[in-house]
């Protein structure tokens, strides 16, 4: 199959980015397009050729939802995967009625939109074999798919996606920090932290709290606003 061509959809500069990166990194997949507001979201898509849009809700001229619901009604049925910090359930259920095929709240992780857009890769790669389910079981997968988690050997994807949001919550924290909000230990805390710094989306820094002693490494999310 070729590429994915993918247009992201998100106000903020540096997530925009971000996400482009992130798809970009993706075998099987090409970000083709950026657009900052649902007006130009809704212009590159009435120009057709794409694939799958990663799209924030909460835009400046208008709801990610709206921009699905006139999707669909000019007959547009491109793909959409929502990429958002909208943690309201009458928000999520909104998104499954109108066809939304993954929902991945911000910050994140890479690996996990990874997983989930690998998970999606499969399932149009499959469709477009003209494959067919075994069961009732395969039926469930399909409509509620399951990703497997592809973190780093030695990490567990529920924690990281853990760590994420409590970087995203507040700037600066240390690995002793982490530990306490998530009940580990300081060298696992770390493991995670160091992790997310090696690949990029994690900016370390030097705090001093004015007493004697060596400072502590500060832990900050760089990859979302």
């Amino acid at each position: 199959m070729p590429d994915l061509r993918v247009l992201v959809v998100e106000d903020d500069p540096v997530a925009a980015e971000a996400h482009r990166t992130y798809v970009d990194r993706l075998p099987g997949f090409t970000c083709v397009g950026v657009a900052g507001t649902a007006g130009r979201a809704l212009q590159v898509l009435a120009r057709g050729g794409l694939d799958l849009v990663l799209l924030d809700m909460n835009l400046p001229d208008g709801h990610g939802l709206d921009i699905v619901r006139r999707m669909r009604a000019l007959g547009n049925q491109t793909d959409v995967v929502a990429v958002t910090s909208a943690r309201e359930v009458a928000a999520v259920q909104a998104a499954a009625r109108i066809g939304v095929v993954q929902y991945v709240l911000k910050p994140f992780a890479f690996e996990t939109l990874r997983d989930r857009l690998t998970a999606y890769a499969r399932q149009r790669r499959a469709a477009a074999l003209g494959e067919v389910v075994a069961d009732q079981d395969e039926v469930d997968r399909l409509l509620h798919p399951a990703t497997v988690s592809s973190v780093p050997k030695g990490l567990a994807g529920g924690v990281l996606d853990r760590v994420v949001q409590l970087l995203g919550n507040r700037e600066g924290w240390t690995a002793e920090e982490v530990a306490t909000s998530l009940g580990t230990s300081r060298i696992t805390a770390r493991r995670y932290l160091e992790h997310l710094a090696d690949q990029g989306q994690a900016l370390r820094t030097q705090r001093y709290d004015g007493r004697s002693g060596r400072p502590k490494v500060e832990y900050s999310w760089v990859a979302e606003s």
